[in-house]
């Protein structure tokens, strides 16, 4: 990797009750996009907080374009954009006058109808926001974290409580800012959303990075080609006692049983005649790839929105 855009080596952050931050080392290039993933807690959003200089960490160096915030806080802030979780704007200012207001504040910004162009806020251009859908209000949350034509682009859950046609609307925006050659650190819950849009990412857990790489990477070093899954009508009943006598793992999630395999194509008839012997009342089977979410289980043993 080239001399890399985001360099923290040692970041650490200590609340009254909680170790958010554990002495964490992130490295991110120029021009790629690299989720931040973990459960509901594991210090994604207090990472992002003290790169993008809003929060004060009690340990560890942060290097962004090669300049540090006591030194360089102006010229950073001047070159990064930052979406937060929740963006407060008055209910009657539209996306129009935001863009305006936002934009007088740097001298350097892009226009207000580049911005509307690439968010499709144009219909709503002259709209309250407190009129405007989640999707139409997480877009143009964007479009002003883009308002000074950032290099580097933090997005903290981007897409969290959207519907997929807006998930997907902000996806292409996504696309969009790696088409410019912007490097964009985002965070996400939604594991086919940091598959999509992600050219490497890290999970993360109890402040500490577990691993990083691409999905691809990722899914290969598990190791785990294949799962066969056994979905019921409501909650799966317990599996503890088929994979006894089965001798097979078998993890019990929502509606599913899933059975990890190296081969699927010997194992599956087993499975079929052994679950017609227990008469395990299941609705369909099929056999997936293993995916990115299985890895962030493997790693993590907890669910995204524990």
């Amino acid at each position: 990797m080239s001399e890399p855009v985001l360099r923290v080596r040692g970041l650490r952050k200590q609340y009254p009750k909680v170790l958010a931050v554990d002495h964490l080392d992130l490295d991110v290039a120029a021009g790629e996009v690299f989720g931040l993933l973990g459960p509901n807690g594991a210090g994604k959003t207090t990472t992002l907080e003290i790169i993008e200089g809003l929060t004060a960490q009690d340990a560890g160096e942060i290097a962004i374009f090669g300049m540090d915030w006591k030194r360089h806080g102006k010229e950073i802030r001047s070159r990064i954009g930052v979406q937060l979780q929740s963006t407060s704007l008055f209910n009657k200012i539209t996306p129009r006058e935001a863009l305006d207001l936002y934009g007088s504040y740097y001298p350097k910004r892009r226009s207000t109808k580049d911005l509307l162009d690439l968010v499709q806020l144009n219909e709503k251009a002259d709209a309250y926001h407190i009129t405007l859908s989640g999707g139409q209000q997480q877009r143009l949350a964007v479009a002003l974290a883009l308002i000074n034509d950032p290099e580097l682009v933090f997005l903290d859950e981007p897409t969290t409580g959207l519907d997929p046609q807006a998930r997907r609307s902000l996806w292409d925006v996504i696309h969009h800012m790696k088409e410019e050659g912007r490097t964009v650190i985002l965070t996400t819950h939604y594991m086919e959303e940091a598959e999509a849009l992600c050219d490497r990412l890290a999970i993360m857990d109890r402040g500490r990075i577990l691993t990083s790489g691409s999905p691809m990477e990722l899914v290969r070093e598990l190791e785990l080609p294949s799962v066969v899954e056994f979905t019921f009508d409501g909650k799966a009943p317990d599996a503890s006692d088929f994979a006894r006598k089965l001798n097979q793992a078998v993890e019990s999630r929502g509606d599913t049983w899933e059975i990890p395999t190296q081969d699927p194509k010997s194992l599956l008839p087993c499975l079929l005649e052994f679950a017609e012997m227990e008469k395990v009342p299941y609705k369909q089977v099929h056999v997936r790839r293993a995916s990115l979410e299985d890895v962030f289980l493997h790693r993590t043993g907890r669910s995204l929105r524990e």
